[in-house]
C-alpha cells in the first residue's frame, strides 16, 4: 500500500505540472501522442516512467481542450478488448476497453499517425465492444 500512496503522491506532482503548464495542442484524429494517463485504481491502465505516460491514440476530437483516446501497450493481448496494428514497424494493441475522454493539457509529445486503415479498425473494434 506504501508504494501505491507513493506513486499517487508523484502522480499528483505531475497532475500540478500539467494544469499549470497548459499546453494546448493542435491534434487530429489518428495521431498518436505521449500522454499523462496517470496512476490509477484496479485494472486502469497506468502511464509509465517519471511523468506517467504512455502512448495514446486520438480517435475523436471532441473540442479544442479535450478528446476521445485509446491507450496503447505493445504487450501481446487477444479478445475483443484490443485492435493489434502495426506502427512504426513494432506491434501495438490498442485497449479498447480502456478508452477515456483526456485533457490536450497532458499531452507531451507527438509520435506519429496511424493508416486509415488501422485508424478504422480501432474505430470498428471499439463500435463492436460498445455498441
Amino acid at each position: 500500500m506504501t508504494d501505491f500512496v507513493e506513486k499517487l503522491r508523484a502522480w499528483f506532482e505531475v497532475k500540478l505540472e500539467l494544469k499549470q503548464r497548459q499546453n494546448c495542442h493542435n491534434i487530429r484524429e489518428g495521431e498518436i501522442w505521449w500522454c499523462a494517463i496517470g496512476e490509477n485504481v484496479g485494472v486502469e491502465i497506468n502511464g509509465k516512467n517519471k511523468n506517467f505516460t504512455r502512448p495514446v491514440v486520438i480517435i475523436k476530437k471532441l473540442s479544442h481542450f479535450c478528446f476521445l483516446g485509446v491507450p496503447l501497450t505493445s504487450q501481446e493481448h487477444t479478445g475483443t478488448w484490443y485492435a493489434p496494428f502495426l506502427f512504426k514497424n513494432r506491434q501495438q494493441y490498442a485497449a479498447i476497453a480502456q478508452i477515456r475522454v483526456l485533457s490536450v493539457y497532458r499531452l507531451y509529445r507527438k509520435m506519429g499517425e496511424i493508416s486509415r486503415a488501422d485508424y478504422s479498425l480501432i474505430k470498428n473494434s471499439l463500435l463492436r465492444l460498445y455498441f
